[in-house]
């Protein structure tokens, strides 16, 4: 009969391959992440050495009469005067050579310059840890990121402030007022997640072309104050979970129903406001198609999805700068969500609980 200590190892085995599992997959998940990071700190001659190390460095080199060489890797019995060595030494590359090359030892500077019978393109290289953050402040210059920022950041605040008005007041008549047809209003609206975007896009596009507002703003930042069916669906899901008695009872004590909404229902539903928060921030910090269409005319107003595009095929040819301006981009929005995620959490599970 098995007792509790047999059991306890057998647990401690489950939570380590449990963990170690975990592990692996977190490791896999996060390795693109971890290539954008080290990509961004690469200098263009690293990115350009064919093996040369996956984390940021720079080729060792060593000062030779007024000179920077390159050092490599050298079997020593390769070398002159050297033969019955097995060792491989690090050397200076003094003269290059198809056939044989012309080395120096940083060590033994005494001994002067001699010839290994190498090919300098066959040999190893050693590559020590050396990130380059000035690819940072060059994206940073060359785009005027500060403005691209800027403009990304009055988008996604103010959309955000006008799903949060109209979805939550929408939300609000779907979850509290009985109507004839609250139904299947609803229904109709839930629908609305399934049409592609694509379909509206070219009757909406002449209509705002009509009434003058393409090349601004108000094509992005108007339709957000109309609600969406995605953010008020998880609205209303959260209103419900909240006791209509509390409701009854402000309005007892002589509370107006928009009162009831904003002392009752909103203080309370600050899990799941966060939660649409932080969903319609990061759609607006990443929405690429729609100031692209809107604002394409006007080079200002862009925000950073769309002039990153334009970065990334100006300079094709420097991967560095291109995963920088990413990484860029990425702080803002990682950040939100490590700082807001607890809430986060929280106002998604909730919503899917039934009153």
């Amino acid at each position: 009969m098995a007792t509790a200590s047999t059991f306890k190892p057998r647990r401690a085995a489950k939570s380590l391959v449990v963990t170690s599992l975990t592990l692996v997959l977190l490791l896999l998940f996060l390795s693109p992440f971890a290539f954008m990071v080290f990509t961004s700190l690469k200098t263009p001659e690293q990115i350009g050495v064919i093996g040369s190390p996956i984390w940021p460095a720079a080729v060792a080199t060593f000062e030779y009469n007024g000179k920077n060489l390159d050092m490599f890797n050298v079997p020593m019995n390769k070398c002159e005067g050297s033969e019955e060595s097995s060792a491989t030494n690090g050397l200076a590359l003094v003269k290059k050579g198809t056939r044989a090359s012309t080395f120096v030892d940083p060590d033994d500077l005494e001994r002067g310059e001699f010839i290994c019978q190498v090919s300098w393109r066959a040999l190893d290289r050693p590559w020590t840890f050396a990130p380059t953050f000035s690819n940072y402040t060059e994206v940073w210059s060359s785009i005027n990121f500060p403005r691209l920022l800027s403009n990304t950041l009055f988008y996604a605040v103010a959309t955000t402030v006008g799903v949060l008005i109209s979805c939550t007041l929408v939300a609000y008549g779907f979850s509290r007022f009985d109507f004839p047809g609250r139904d299947l209003l609803f229904v109709v609206l839930i629908a609305t997640i399934f049409l592609p975007g694509f379909v509206t896009v070219i009757p909406t596009y002449t209509f705002f072309q009509r009434i003058g507002w393409v090349g601004t703003w108000l094509p992005l930042i108007v339709p957000s104050f109309f609600a969406n069916a995605f953010d008020v669906f998880l609205l209303r899901q959260y209103f419900m979970t909240i006791p209509r008695e509390m409701d009854e009872a402000a309005m007892i004590d002589g509370a107006s129903r928009f009162r009831v909404l904003t002392s009752i229902l909103v203080p309370q539903a600050y899990p799941v406001l966060l939660a649409v928060i932080v969903f319609h921030i990061v759609f607006a910090w990443n929405d690429y198609f729609g100031p692209l269409i809107y604002l394409s005319t006007n080079r200002a107003a862009w925000p950073v999805s769309v002039a990153l595009s334009t970065f990334n095929g100006i300079y094709g040819q420097k991967p560095q700068l291109i995963q920088a301006g990413a990484l860029m981009t990425l702080i803002i929005p990682l950040l939100l969500f490590i700082f807001a995620q607890r809430f986060f959490v929280q106002g998604i599970v909730i919503t899917g609980v039934d009153k």
